[in-house]
Order: C-alpha cells, then sequence, then structure tokens
C-alpha cells in the first residue's frame, strides 16, 4: 500500500519562493566590486531573479544549457543561482583563481553558452574568450555607467543592468523533474583537467535540508551570515540556499577578503556566523591581534577546505569566544560530508581533550555514509587506531562525471575520497593525509597533517607544511617547510626541539626549512606537489 502524501518536486526555485513569501523583508547585504555598499530584501531578489530568468530565456537559453558565471560573492551572483536553476537551465560557478588554460577547458568542456562575469575579471575573460567557441555572450555584472568602454572582446558584451530593466517580473518557474541538473562545479584539478560535478535540483534540496541541521551548520533566520567561502566554490558550502530556506540576514563580502576588511563587516553587519578556509582565517585573526580588535557578534565559524589547526581553534574559542565547527567535504559530495559537532557526552570534557576532538573533522550528517578500507579493500573497524582509504556515498554524492570518457569513480557503490583517515567509536573521522601525501619511511606510514598541526602550535610559526623527501636511507622522510611570522626569531634546532613528546620519535622532521611563501591553489589550498617538485631531493643533495 502507498503512502496517501502529496508529491512536489525538490526544486531550487522553491527555496526562492519560500524566502519571499515567509522572509521577505530579510535583508541581504554586499560589499560590491563597484566598492558601495548595497542593501535590499528577499524580495527584490526574489523579483529580480525572475526578471534575469526572462533575460535567459530572450537570449535563447534553452533548459538544460549551461551558464557561467565569474563572479565574488554578491547578490547579482545570487539572483542567477535562482534565475540559471530554477528556469530550467545550469548554473555554471568558474573558478576565476585557476589557471587560464584551466578555465577555457573548463567553459568549453561545459559548452557555456553564455559567460556573467564581475568587472574585477574583464582582463581574465579578454584572455579566455577567444579560445572559447561555445560561449557568443558574455555580460559584465554591472550598471550602465560602470560598463568597460574598451574591450578586446569579439563576442557580445552585455549589461547585467540592462538585462533586469528591460524585463519584466512575472515569471512562473517550470515544475521541472527534480532529478534534471542543476548546477555545475568542477574539481581544482591540481592533478590532470579539472571534473565537472553536475548537480541535480533534488541533491541540491536534500543537501541544504541536512546542512542547516542543529547538528550540522546549525543555521536559523536568528542568523547574520557571512559566506567568505566563494560562491564559485562548491556553491558556497551551499549557504546561499540555507539561508533562504531558514531565512537568514545574508552578508556578501564582495572582493575584498582582506582581515581588516573582513572584520569591519562583520561588525558593522552583526554578524553571527561564517564560514571559510583557514587560510582566510588567518588574516582576520592577524588584523584583530594587531589591533587588539574583538568580535562583538560573532558566535559560530565554520572550517574547511583543509585541516583546521588547534592553534586557530584555540585562538578562536578561548581568546574570542567564537566556537568552531571543523567541516570535511568535496566538490564530488555537494561539499558538505561531516561536521565535528560535539555529543552530549562530549561537552563536559576536559578542554585539551575538546581540542583534540575538533582536530577531527566530525561525524556524517545524515544522507553520508562513510567507511575506512584497508590496501585490499577489507573495511576497517571504527576503534580510532586503524587507518585507511576513505569512501563515502549518500544522496547527494556524485556517481559519475560530467562528460566523462574514462572509468566511472565508484566502487562497489562507494566514492573513493583520496583521502586517509581513521574513524572512532563515536563516529568520528579524522584525515591523516591525502592519499598522495602520506609519507612512507622504513616502510611505516607517518602523517604530514599531524605533523603540521604540531608546528602550528609554536607561536611563531605563521604557516606548516610537511611533505615527503626522497631519503637514501629509508626511502622517504618527513621534511618540515614554514613560513615564520614577521620579525620572529626562530631557528630550525628550535622547531624540532619543539616537537620532543609530542608525537613518536621517528615522525620528527629531520630538517626544517624557511620560505617566504607557500603556493596556494585555486581553493586555498597548499600546493603540496609543487613542493615535492622543489624540496623533494632535499635529502639527497644535502
Amino acid at each position: 500500500m502507498q503512502g496517501l502524501m502529496m508529491q512536489q518536486p525538490l526544486l531550487v526555485a522553491s527555496l526562492l519562493m519560500h524566502a519571499e513569501r515567509h522572509h521577505g523583508e530579510q535583508e541581504i547585504v554586499s560589499r560590491r566590486v563597484e566598492g558601495d555598499i548595497h542593501r535590499y530584501r528577499y524580495r527584490d531578489l526574489a523579483q529580480r531573479a525572475r526578471r534575469m530568468a526572462n533575460a535567459l530565456a530572450d537570449l535563447g537559453i534553452k533548459p538544460g544549457e549551461r551558464v557561467g558565471t565569474l563572479a565574488w560573492n554578491g547578490y547579482r551572483h545570487m539572483e542567477l543561482y535562482f534565475a540559471v536553476s530554477g528556469s530550467g537551465s545550469v548554473l555554471h560557478t568558474l573558478n576565476p583563481r585557476l589557471h587560464v588554460d584551466q578555465l577555457a577547458y573548463i567553459i568549453e568542456h561545459a559548452e557555456d553558452r553564455v559567460v556573467f562575469f564581475d568587472l574585477t575579471f574583464l582582463p581574465l575573460i579578454e584572455s579566455v574568450a577567444p579560445r572559447v567557441s561555445s560561449t557568443k555572450v558574455f555580460v559584465a555584472m554591472t550598471g550602465r555607467a560602470h560598463m568597460p568602454r574598451d574591450h578586446g572582446l569579439a563576442a557580445t558584451l552585455l549589461c547585467y543592468e540592462d538585462l533586469v530593466e528591460d524585463h519584466g517580473d512575472v515569471f512562473d518557474w517550470p515544475l521541472l523533474d527534480e532529478n534534471s541538473a542543476s548546477s555545475l562545479c568542477y574539481t581544482s584539478g591540481t592533478t590532470g583537467n579539472p571534473k565537472g560535478v553536475l548537480y541535480s535540483h533534488r541533491s541540491t534540496l536534500l543537501h541544504t535540508y541536512a546542512a542547516a541541521l542543529p547538528d550540522s551548520l546549525n543555521c536559523s533566520a536568528r542568523d547574520v551570515i557571512l559566506p567568505v567561502v566563494p560562491m564559485f566554490h562548491v556553491n558556497a558550502w551551499g549557504l546561499p540556499y540555507i539561508a533562504c530556506m531558514v531565512g537568514a540576514k545574508l552578508v556578501f563580502p564582495g572582493p575584498a577578503l582582506d582581515g581588516k576588511s573582513l572584520h569591519e563587516l562583520i561588525e558593522n553587519e552583526q554578524v553571527t556566523l561564517s564560514a571559510g578556509v583557514p587560510t582566510v582565517w588567518q588574516g582576520l585573526l592577524a588584523h584583530v591581534d594587531t589591533t587588539m580588535g574583538s568580535f562583538s557578534s560573532m558566535r559560530r565559524t565554520i572550517i574547511g577546505g583543509a585541516p583546521c589547526p588547534t592553534a586557530m581553534t584555540a585562538t578562536f574559542q578561548a581568546r574570542h569566544r567564537v566556537d568552531v565547527l571543523h567541516a570535511w567535504g568535496m566538490t564530488e559530495l555537494s561539499p558538505v560530508g561531516t561536521v565535528c559537532s560535539f555529543k552530549a557526552h562530549q561537552v563536559s570534557l576536559p578542554m585539551e581533550e575538546r581540542y583534540a576532538l575538533q582536530a577531527k573533522q566530525g561525524r556524517s550528517v545524515f544522507g553520508i555514509d562513510m567507511k575506512i578500507v584497508d590496501m585490499d579493500g577489507k573495511e576497517l573497524p571504527w576503534d580510532g587506531i586503524a587507518t585507511g582509504d576513505l569512501f563515502v556515498r549518500g544522496h547527494w554524492a556524485t556517481r559519475d562525471y560530467f562528460g566523462n570518457d574514462d572509468t566511472p569513480p565508484l566502487r562497489n557503490g562507494w566514492f573513493p575520497t583520496g583521502d586517509v583517515a581513521r574513524i572512532d567509536p563515536d563516529g568520528f573521522m579524522q584525515i591523516t593525509d591525502r592519499s598522495k601525501d602520506v609519507i612512507k619511511s622504513g616502510g611505516e606510514w607517518i602523517s604530514s597533517t599531524e605533523i603540521e598541526n604540531i608546528a602550528y602550535l609554536h607561536p611563531e610559526v605563521t604557516t606548516a607544511v610537511c611533505i615527503a623527501a626522497r631519503h637514501p636511507k629509508w626511502d622517504e622522510r618527513p621534511l618540515l617547510l614554514i613560513v615564520k611570522k614577521p620579525g620572529g626569531a626562530l631557528v630550525p634546532d628550535e622547531l624540532l626541539t619543539f616537537f620532543d613528546g609530542r608525537l613518536a620519535r621517528w615522525w620528527k622532521p629531520d630538517a626544517v626549512v624557511f620560505v617566504d611563501s607557500v603556493p596556494l591553489g585555486a581553493t586555498g589550498k597548499v600546493l603540496k606537489n609543487r613542493l615535492r617538485d622543489q624540496f623533494g631531493d632535499y635529502y639527497l643533495s644535502a
């Protein structure tokens, strides 16, 4: 016997319809590329999204066709999130931090019909445009007064605000198949060409439900959310969708992601929750420390994209009373997979034990399952000791890549993440390394992540990266690369001594190399492959 319940498709446009109907007065604040602060409300967002949906139809964009965006976090980008997907086309967010060769490959591979871009990226668009045949129309996301007078585009260049103003706000969002594609995001492509992950309306809505839950990102209508994580990187971890679902105030930082600009925005708009990668928070905390500042409203921050050092967690929580939610995910997971939210019996643990727990990536949100396996594919126990390759599956996990002509990625229905991890009896997962970054010394495994976490505890360390360097006797040994705090007097022997008693003696790096900076990828992650190319023979040439 079937249940007697209504059947309504799970569609992205329904989030906007809900926000307009139930939270129409809620504010959206954006720092614009033009330099000013823009304010409007959810009802304005909904009206302008309908106008843009009509404009897309006039441009000849058909259901299923891809529409590219090359933009910062802002209200116009938010409008495209709903105008494109809601009308049945596919929103393709492009990462401007990628190399021009990768961008050209992605646009051509996705066959983007039109690309919207913020003025910041006009030089990038001018470089990419001659190399793509799929895109005939480009739209500058600005008003007529700021349109570029001279540009090198042979293709058509349109003005975003003209498109909005020239079209009416009457548009009926179509009842789409919830399994149809809604958005497209490519992996950062640190090895080989980037791969496209094609999300559906259904997967996006289920991800939004799960990510908003109290034990996930814990969002509500009482929050003021500042997504520092870019909207071009896995849909800003779903926060624009979540904000519509719960009716939270949104604050968009635009291109100004330095510590001073972020702190001003947090204080002026009374932000309660923010989200970003550790490299961004390093700049914010450094600014607050230098200016003897504080956080008057922010009480939670979500940190992901790379392991969060315990020292950063302690600074946020002990000094600034800002709780840290350590999270993990992937482009292939939409992206949220786990969140380090305490269980009841863990809340009262001693501080050091809580910090150790928060160093883990956390437990699965409902809708995602995970397991660790050994080299033979045998599932390993959740004892907090066994370490193996991490596999996941779930309602918003990819089953294949867009336009993939290679072997499908799944293994017996599970997606191999490329991470090496352990899981404790409470279900808390901790990544010990990327499979390509783990160090094998004398036949034994060493975690580069755990070495980095200890290095970050030293007060004179700004950035710590541990890589495997080839060794004449042990095959590989850990080599520690350090960016010192300005004016610091740290020397290698002092830092190596700092490791004594904090980890197994044979895990201790054999050497420390001070560097001015480390290379970062398009999503703020350290490019260890480049450092291995540069320093991989360090012990052989010593």
